[in-house]
């Protein structure tokens, strides 16, 4: 870890990794990235648990704060207000960026999680759980779909870290084998936000950052 930089950001080329990625692109914040491989169990290991003690990525240290935070949601709000970027101002459009942050934390990430294990890392092809966690999944889409057809982003007509946070999941729809046709909305809202070189370069940087 070196300290000459004012945060060190620990991650992997995951959905949670990649949102803050993208949002340190955006907010043009220059930092130490140390990137795991999931699979060596670095993540376990007794000095990272100190920053996160549940053992998962991601996780940043703020040097100057003397501070770290774990969880991807926390620290999209830690560093949007500790940098006042792709935050509202207000306290009533703040809270709506909180809801649709939680939304994802609470049904998005978990739901398209779990159909991801069961098409791609289960052995044992649980055609029940896939069939569950695929409806589960379509049922999002929707929810995301009627609030993107009265809205140009998800929080409001302004973009924030609660499309940050939904974006990484909701690109990986091919992966998980789901027909996101009907859902217009959603295909124009991820054609906009990867559109943004901020965002592609924080997809680059992620899957490009070498271990250390």
């Amino acid at each position: 870890m070196n300290a000459s930089y004012p945060l060190t950001f620990y991650t992997a080329d995951t959905p949670n990794g990649q949102k803050i990625s993208i949002f340190l692109k955006e907010a043009h914040i220059i930092c130490e990235q140390v990137k795991f491989n999931l699979s060596e169990g670095r993540q376990h290991s007794p000095e990272y648990l100190l920053i996160n003690p549940n053992g998962k990525i991601p996780a940043i240290v703020d040097h100057q704060a003397g501070i770290s935070v774990f969880e991807s949601a926390a620290i999209l709000s830690y560093l949007s207000h500790k940098f006042d970027c792709l935050q509202p101002k207000s306290a009533a459009e703040q809270l709506v960026v909180q809801q649709w942050l939680f939304f994802q934390v609470g049904a998005i990430g978990p739901m398209l999680g779990q159909l991801w294990w069961f098409l791609h890392g289960s052995k044992s092809q649980n055609q029940e759980a896939i069939a569950r966690y695929r409806k589960e999944a379509l049922r999002i889409y929707n929810v995301v779909d009627q609030r993107l057809a009265v809205s140009v982003y998800l929080a409001s007509d302004s973009y924030s870290i609660a499309d940050i946070a939904a974006f990484p999941w909701l690109r990986t729809h091919e992966e998980l084998e789901l027909d996101i046709t009907p859902f217009s909305h959603v295909s124009r809202w991820l054609e906009v936000i990867e559109s943004r070189p901020a965002v592609q370069a924080g997809l680059a940087d992620s899957r490009e950052a070498s271990a250390n």
